[in-house]
């Protein structure tokens, strides 16, 4: 982490620059408060400049939301092309992040904020970042990030095919659209003889692992390559009281073995992600994709399918086609059985106004049944 000098109040100030996305830390410093306009932190921040916040916290998440309006309203994407207009929407998305980046506060040891009228933000800061004897400078939106990720992992998230919650990490990818998750609630288990085995591929908070061991499946091997993912899922199993059912174990991909059904549910889109949190999302190269299909084959029993489980928004917005992916898996020795689709119910889907509508509002998610081609 890159050590940080500024000088407040005629005096030098250091501490270390933490960023969970990587982003680079401000060229330079300076101190604002209550007093500075919306208009003149805009300025300043897009020469560089950081902004370290003294004012009050509600004065800060305020100053956050005006900022974001006056950039919204200078570069809304208008491209008729849904291609040219999803790529217009990303990188306006990667502007404004990069922005309101620049607003930073400083955590003492312990991940202590002093500011007014802050919450204690220290259990949340721990449970993300661990433990801290020295000071560190964040981004204020990533703060915020991990409070509300931390709200979210005490309450958890309903999930009507569990009758349960499910409590999610930060950092780890959250189960708030219920569909893909309800698709495998609803396909029929392969029939094996002596009960069926499973693996959940990149499980993430374990959610579709419970799902299978709450249906019967004698025993899920549940794997993810992110340590977070790993601790949030062998949590959740726990809470469940499943441990008799699922494995959790970090390894890329597929574990060791052999399994009657293999599911996996990579990141819906091709592309690089620019953040941590993007890597639910975003498939570079389409890699997590390919992976699992060219090696399903060789870690299925005979007689068992994978699950391979994708919205169609991919190809809604040209990054993909249903034919390049037919072709991934005829390419794999793999034939279709049978596919189940559902329509999204998230609220982006229903909402004029998000410049993705044409496409979002048109998505299904889809179940895809495969089994090798010498079945």
């Amino acid at each position: 982490m890159a050590l940080i000098r500024w000088d407040e109040h005629g005096t030098e100030r250091t501490a270390h620059w933490h960023s969970e996305n990587g982003a680079p830390p401000p060229t330079r410093l300076e101190i604002a408060d209550d007093s500075l306009t919306a208009d003149a932190a805009l300025r300043r921040l897009r020469t560089g400049t950081g902004l370290l916040w003294r004012g009050d916290f509600p004065g800060a998440r305020q100053l956050l939301a005006a900022i974001g309006r006056r950039i919204d309203r200078r570069s809304p994407p208008r491209s008729e092309d849904i291609a040219q207009l999803f790529r217009d929407h990303r990188a306006q998305r990667a502007h404004r992040a990069q922005v309101l980046g620049g607003v930073v506060v400083l955590l003492d040891p312990g991940h202590r904020l002093d500011l007014r009228r802050a919450p204690d933000v220290s259990e949340a800061c721990h449970v993300a970042y661990g433990s801290s004897d020295e000071p560190m400078l964040v981004s204020l939106p990533e703060l915020l990030g991990v409070l509300s990720a931390y709200q979210w992992q005490l309450k958890g998230v309903p999930i009507p095919a569990l009758g349960e919650r499910i409590h999610a990490r930060y950092g780890v990818f959250s189960p708030v659209r219920s569909e893909y998750v309800d698709l495998v609630a609803e396909v029929p288990l392969p029939q094996v003889d002596g009960g069926v085995t499973a693996f959940d591929l990149g499980t993430g908070t374990g959610v579709l692992a419970a799902v299978l061991a709450r249906r019967g499946v004698a025993h899920v091997v549940a794997s993810d390559i992110n340590p977070r993912a790993v601790a949030c899922a062998s949590e959740n199993v726990r809470r469940l009281g499943l441990e008799g059912r699922i494995r959790v174990v970090e390894t890329d991909l597929f574990p060791p073995g052999r399994a009657d059904l293999v599911v996996c549910n990579p990141p819906w889109l091709p592309g690089a992600a620019t953040s941590a949190l993007e890597l639910g999302v975003y498939d570079e190269s389409s890699s997590m994709l390919r992976g699992f299909l060219d090696g399903l084959t060789d870690h299925l029993r005979p007689g068992g399918e994978g699950w391979l489980i994708l919205s169609d928004l991919a190809e809604l917005l040209q990054l993909r086609s249903r034919e390049e992916l037919l072709g991934m898996i005829e390419g794999a020795g793999l034939t279709v059985a049978g596919t189940l689709e559902t329509a999204p119910r998230h609220p982006r889907a229903k909402d004029p106004r998000d410049a993705l509508h044409a496409a979002r509002s048109q998505e299904a998610t889809v179940l895809w049944r495969l089994r090798p081609e010498s079945d």
